[in-house]
């Protein structure tokens, strides 16, 4: 009887964890990084046959459905943003967008073995969820890389920030190089200075 008691309380443990362990799975922030995460690690795979334009055609729009970039892009440029047009925001818009979906796609080439692992998250004082990874490259120390992700205006999760290294906001040094462009040269000349630099990367033409 004590056998089997033992035995039981021992399952029902192992069918807690389970449960546990799915729950955390499915926790829908986690799940947002998790499916950006995948997304990547597929067109990495088919990187070097994809080229650049393949691997920026299939991540634009997965990172237009994982970032919210029109939050991204009015913080980045602000304070500038709120005395823009409706025009030129949208163009703004439009070269935050391909440049962000430019960078990844320069910098994620191939897949050489580099290992993308959630951590866990955890909610944070200022609202949102910090998601917790790192990104460890083959035969090199992993990268902590954490994702700040927040409800939009219709309840759907979407990353609006990454930190490197757990300090070090993308936001915020985003916000610091182009609030230095449109101090020097103005609104517009961001935008041309964004698109510049996607094409750089190897964007042949800017949708």
């Amino acid at each position: 009887m004590k056998r089997f008691s033992f035995s039981l309380l021992f399952i029902s443990a192992l069918l807690l964890l389970a449960s546990q362990c799915m729950a955390r799975e499915q926790l829908p922030a986690t799940a947002r990084v998790s499916a950006f995460y995948a997304a990547l690690i597929e067109t990495m795979k088919q990187g070097p046959e994809l080229g650049f334009m393949g691997r920026y055609e299939k991540l634009k729009p997965v990172i237009t459905k994982t970032f919210n970039l029109q939050l991204m892009t009015r913080y980045a440029a602000s304070p500038a943003w709120r005395k823009a047009s409706a025009k030129d925001q949208k163009k703004l818009l439009r070269a935050f967008t391909a440049f962000s979906t430019a960078t990844y796609a320069s910098r994620f080439t191939k897949f050489d073995g580099e290992d993308f692992k959630i951590l866990g998250e955890k909610e944070v004082p200022s609202g949102g969820i910090m998601v917790e990874t790192h990104l460890t490259p083959k035969d090199e120390e992993p990268v902590s890389l954490n994702y700040l992700v927040r409800k939009n205006k219709k309840g759907e999760y979407r990353i609006v920030d990454v930190y490197l290294d757990a300090t070090i906001s993308e936001l915020a040094t985003r916000r610091a190089d182009f609030s230095a462009v449109i101090k020097r040269d103005g609104f517009n000349k961001l935008i041309v200075s964004l698109d510049d630099k996607a094409k750089k990367m190897g964007l042949v033409a800017i949708q």
